[in-house]
């Protein structure tokens, strides 16, 4: 199998979930990154790919694998991990001054630590938009993080209870999570789940995302009769897809910490 094939297959997974194997150190040009390591009893060979959303190295190997070997493969790619890590978007850590954006408007964080309450957003004399965070520094990103996805479930949720509506159907659970390979998902039991990183993004795409997730409720598939159903709910579907394809990736890269090089005299 090609090199290129081998770094981006993934690994069938079965029924049962891959177990974990530690956590192993790669050195390339003068920066470290960290590897996760899980064995899976399907594997045949060892594999790498890159999770996006947690900026997290994975490394899949065989039950009978070695770890000795899992790290001589990893050392041996390592410029395929630093190349890839490079491509994503630089991360934005949730700290004071970091900029995002909140319902697609850019947002400061400001560290209000003798403030009293948790999170709350106001607008600065000067027309900026500010989130500002009380309490010590340590619990900022918590905070934050926590306020998000308040915020992104009460706003898909009374999107989906709207669509939902529209259609008759029925809603029997929503959730928000930080999914790294969708949007969102809806179940056969009529249960939704979503990205808290939609609240980053505008309105109209979160809007969009409902509409699609409360559709499948209607078309468990991907078929010209669904996406009639999902126009019907949302005609300005064309622009919400297209701000996902041109923006959506930068989403996953608020709330992660920067890659730490290693010192000077390495």
């Amino acid at each position: 199998m090609p090199l290129r094939a081998l770094l981006y297959r993934r690994p069938a997974e079965s029924g049962r979930r891959p177990t974990e194997s530690g956590v192993i150190d790669v050195t390339f040009d003068r920066s470290v990154h960290s590897v996760r390591v899980r064995r899976h009893r399907q594997a045949r060979r060892y594999t790498l790919r890159i999770n996006a959303a947690s900026r997290e190295v994975v490394l899949t190997m065989p039950l009978r694998g070695s770890l000795r070997e899992a790290k001589e493969f990893a050392q041996k790619h390592g410029g395929w991990i630093a190349a890839r890590m490079a491509r994503l978007p630089e991360a934005a850590p949730f700290a004071d001054g970091t900029i995002l954006p909140l319902r697609g408007v850019p947002h400061t964080i400001t560290h209000r630590k003798d403030a009293r309450g948790t999170v709350w957003t106001e607008t600065a004399e000067d027309g900026t938009h500010l989130l500002c965070v009380a309490g010590q520094t340590p619990h900022m990103a918590r905070r934050v993080g926590d306020y998000l996805k308040v915020e992104a479930k009460k706003a898909l949720e009374a999107a989906s209870r709207r669509y939902a509506e529209q259609l008759g159907v029925k809603i029997t659970r929503l959730s928000v999570r930080d999914q790294s390979s969708r949007w969102g998902s809806c179940s056969t039991n009529g249960a939704l789940s979503y990205s808290w990183r939609l609240i980053l993004a505008p309105p109209y795409v979160l809007d969009y995302l409902a509409a699609h997730e409360v559709a499948h409720l209607v078309e468990m598939n991907h078929s010209p009769k669904f996406w009639r159903v999902v126009e019907r709910l949302y005609p300005d579907l064309e622009r919400a897809k297209a701000w996902i394809d041109r923006s959506g990736n930068d989403l996953h890269r608020y709330g992660t910490p920067q890659q730490a090089p290693l010192p000077d005299d390495f």
